[in-house]
């Protein structure tokens, strides 16, 4: 079975994180491979969660796009430059294929051949010339071995048609001679005499033994084989190279790492039939036929803390979605089949996997109650958000005996660590806890961002104002705007793009709408956000 993924939304919070860890440990406890991801740097807040709890920080999944190496191509179809011609279209006439990428002895790619090249080559080039092996000729022609003095064989090919006398007095042979003789004594002495480079004898010819021993004395290669003279004349040629046939030296071709969707667009243009697929150092690895692509196998993945394709992994359209476990909203994503999805009314995923643990009874380990615990007191703000239900409750006094820690003191901890502006650019505090919403054609982003002491922040209101515009202006977004959650307060402050202020006036009946005001009670986005904004929009 291929791995599955398990990954929260693009900016990863505590939750999200904490959630994905999770479960992902209680599924491989249930035979299955899973492995967390995360789809971006996760925040201080969560950074010192992880580090409490002993946990490193999940990989880095950039995207679920469909990859060449998640489709059914011919793997391995690659053929020996020094292979014959012969040997390539039976190879190609067997697998049905119209294209053969060619290579070196250590698989480097050379190029590709197809059946138009070889029938092109065949009927139209001169095929006298003869550049193979000793062993394609065997093959090809089906021959014996008669002597054997060199691997390889270049010269030009004669048929002896005259007769001999006449063969003898006007037919010039030398070394480089190929010659196709029947039981033709004479013509086989003055060719071995000649030292021609090769004697194909036709028919199962007879050769004298002192001629094959004076064939042996003067370095002529012999080969006997059952085909006459016409069928070697025709089959010769073919038992070429194949690297003498190659028309397209650097054909365009991929790697396996490279999308699919890069792959169509590509041959939108060409509209070739076969494309080489090779590694980072040109080693080939088979070759990908477009049709193909419908051979593929997608990558499986797991969504928690979120719902919303634009909330959630790049090509998240082309994997295989097989579960969610979400407490937000139900969003417009859609599967290609049934899946599980589990939504709870509760105040955190991490409340959910939680409860799955015991559905299950898979026992939680220390570290594991630590990351869900962490979770739950993140998104419930140590269970005084809105949101907080009885189920999170119970699921946190469970969680923080197992884990050995008094979660309010370990809470306060944590969410301390993740107020802190100190180093951060304005444009990480707005995408700290970041979230996108569509409702119709239209986008508008909130982000979230906890603090102790709002007051630093306000001395730069103004720059926090630019960022915003400029975020807006980049993508075209109507509404942006940045919740400051002071949890000692119990409110947020609200900041928003310039040209927002209408929706926030809509959104909050024109109360004292100005950059920064405050929002009694507001610590939720779910619970007092996104209900106030998204009507406006509808």
């Amino acid at each position: 079975m291929n791995k599955t993924y398990i990954f929260g939304h693009k900016r990863p919070d505590t939750d999200a994180t904490m959630s994905a860890i999770g479960l992902s440990y209680l599924k491989n406890k249930l035979g299955e491979d899973t492995e967390p991801r995360i789809l971006g740097d996760v925040n201080k807040e969560t950074a010192y969660a992880l580090k409490y709890f002993k946990f490193k920080t999940p990989e880095y999944l950039n995207d679920v796009k469909l990859q060449i190496k998640d489709v059914d191509y011919n793997k391995n179809f690659i053929i020996d430059e020094n292979a014959s011609i012969y040997d390539a279209y039976q190879y190609m006439l067997h697998e049905e294929l119209t294209g053969l990428p060619v290579c070196k002895k250590n698989k480097e790619l050379s190029g590709l051949v197809t059946l138009k090249d070889l029938s092109r080559s065949l009927i139209n080039e001169n095929i006298e010339n003869l550049y193979t092996s000793f062993a394609n000729i065997m093959k090809v022609l089906k021959g014996e071995e008669l002597n054997k003095v060199d691997d390889e064989i270049v010269g030009k090919l004669l048929v002896a048609a005259y007769r001999s006398t006449t063969f003898i007095n006007k037919v010039d042979l030398n070394e480089e001679t190929v010659l196709i003789v029947g039981d033709r004594h004479s013509v086989i002495e003055h060719a071995i005499n000649k030292k021609v480079k090769l004697l194909i004898l036709s028919g199962d010819s007879e050769i004298k033994d002192e001629h094959l021993e004076l064939a042996k004395k003067n370095g002529v290669n012999v080969i006997r084989t059952p085909y006459d003279s016409y069928h070697i004349a025709k089959l010769i040629g073919l038992t070429n190279y194949i690297k003498t046939m190659i028309r397209t030296f650097e054909p365009t071709k991929f790697e396996e790492t490279d999308f699919v969707s890069n792959v169509l667009e590509i041959n939108e243009k060409l509209q070739h039939t076969n494309y080489p697929i090779v590694d980072k150092d040109n080693k080939c690895l088979g070759l990908l036929r477009i049709r193909d692509l419908s051979n593929k196998d997608p990558k499986r993945v797991i969504l928690v803390d979120h719902n919303e394709p634009l909330q959630s992994a790049e090509g998240i359209n082309e994997a295989e979605i097989v579960e969610i476990f979400d407490h937000h909203a139900l969003s417009s994503l859609s599967t290609t089949q049934p899946i599980n999805y589990r939504n709870m009314a509760v105040g955190s995923t991490c409340t959910i996997i939680y409860t799955m643990y015991k559905e299950r009874g898979v026992k939680i380990p220390k570290n594991i109650a630590g990351a869900l615990l962490s979770g739950i007191l993140s998104d419930t703000l140590i269970l005084k958000s809105p949101t907080a239900t009885a189920t999170d409750e119970k699921a946190v006094l469970d969680l923080a005996e197992i884990a050995g820690v008094d979660y309010k003191k370990y809470g306060m901890e944590m969410l301390k660590a993740g107020t802190s502006v100190e180093g951060m650019t304005k444009e990480q505090v707005l995408y700290n806890d970041f979230k996108l919403f569509t409702v119709g054609d239209k986008k508008f982003g909130v982000g979230q961002f906890f603090t102790m002491n709002f007051d630093e922040m306000k001395k730069e209101l103004d720059d926090y104002v630019k960022v915003l515009d400029n975020e807006c202006e980049k993508n075209g977004y109507p509404l942006l705007c940045l919740y400051i959650t002071d949890i000692i307060e119990n409110g947020s402050y609200v900041i928003y793009n310039s040209k927002g202020e209408k929706y926030m006036k809509l959104a909050y009946d024109d109360k004292d709408v100005q950059e920064g005001f405050f929002v009694e009670g507001c610590v939720s986005r779910k619970k007092n956000v996104v209900p106030v904004i998204m009507p406006i929009f509808e």
